[in-house]
């Protein structure tokens, strides 16, 4: 391998700055401070703003759009329309017929 062309890999202690949550994982990420880790080890400290931890997603707290305020049924109610009309298994063969005597 050519030498000083590749990123500096990495075990990085990644936190997470809402709850506290860390992770250590091997990464290029540039880290400006350090952390002293349960088992005696000094890694770089990378501080994220959400992690699958505290991300509504991954912790179940998610609102759904159905169930806020309504706001789906207003919407539907004023721009929606109720269904559309299925298009017939036979206008759709007869078309095809059609076209193939032309030919």
């Amino acid at each position: 391998m050519k030498a000083g062309i590749h990123p500096n890999y990495q075990e990085i202690c990644f936190q997470d700055s809402s709850n506290g949550f860390k992770f250590v994982t091997r990464s290029c990420a540039n880290a400006r401070d350090k952390i002293t880790l349960e088992d005696g080890r000094i890694l770089p400290l990378y501080k994220l703003d959400t992690s699958s931890e505290s991300h509504p997603f991954y912790t179940g707290t998610q609102k759904s759009v159905d169930n806020m305020g309504g706001r789906v049924e207003r919407f539907r109610s004023r721009f929606g329309k109720t269904s559309a009309k299925p298009v017939e298994p036979a206008t759709a063969t007869a078309t095809a017929t059609a076209v193939a005597s032309d030919q």
